[in-house]
């Protein structure tokens, strides 16, 4: 069995004991989900900006395994939670000490920037971050943010101010360094796919108000 696939099952066995995710199948399921597409887009970034190909992958998988521990109230610290559940079980895989380093501390700073260990924001530390933003920012993200918001559910004012303001995020995600140019080539390409389609959405939403629209 390779490292990667001791990592998926590890992964698996944490979301499987998680109590919440047994109460929420359909959450453990998208969280699942979501760390596979990262993943894929970590080995992405790794191979065309010769990165560790396989320790992206590896922190891809497990950026967000703090989910089983935390709750909503502390998700900004599943970061550094997951770094911390990941150590033990990296350490156990004999990648040695400094790529274990490197890979938890790309993990805690993935949500907020912020460790609660010293590190170095290297490529490929900020390229667990970027991975995660080609799946938050792709076309799968789109549906994930429109169901967030119960898009159809809002009336239509509501509806047009929270197209402009995803519009306006989009822009700032935009300007954003990134760890390397792959990154900021991928998640532009997602982001912009986006505004394309969110651009589209607002002027049905307009036009949905009446013929004076």
């Amino acid at each position: 069995m390779t490292n990667i696939q001791k990592t998926e099952l590890f992964l698996k066995e944490r979301f499987d004991g998680c109590e919440f995710y047994q109460w929420h199948p359909d959450d453990k399921a998208r969280r699942l989900e979501h760390s596979y597409r990262t993943a894929h887009a970590a080995g992405e970034i790794a191979r065309r900006e010769g990165l560790d190909e396989e320790g992206l992958i590896i922190g891809a998988l497990l950026h967000d395994v703090g989910y089983c521990q935390c709750s909503e109230k502390d998700w900004e610290e599943h970061g550094r939670l997951s770094a911390r559940i990941a150590r033990p079980f990296l350490e156990r895989l004999e990648l040695g000490a400094e790529r274990v380093r490197e890979i938890c501390y790309g993990i805690a700073i993935h949500v907020d920037g912020r460790a609660d260990f010293p590190g170095e924001e290297t490529p490929f530390a900020r390229s667990i971050r970027d991975a995660e933003d080609v799946d938050r920012y792709g076309a799968y993200g789109i549906y994930v943010n429109m169901a967030m918001i119960d898009f159809l559910r809002l009336d239509s004012a509501v509806r047009k101010q929270a197209l402009v303001d995803r519009l306006d995020f989009i822009q700032r995600e935009l300007e954003k360094n990134r760890g390397t140019e792959t990154g900021r080539r991928m998640i532009a390409e997602c982001l912009l796919f986006q505004r394309q389609y969110y651009v589209r959405l607002l002027k049905q939403t307009m036009w949905g108000e009446g013929i004076g629209a």
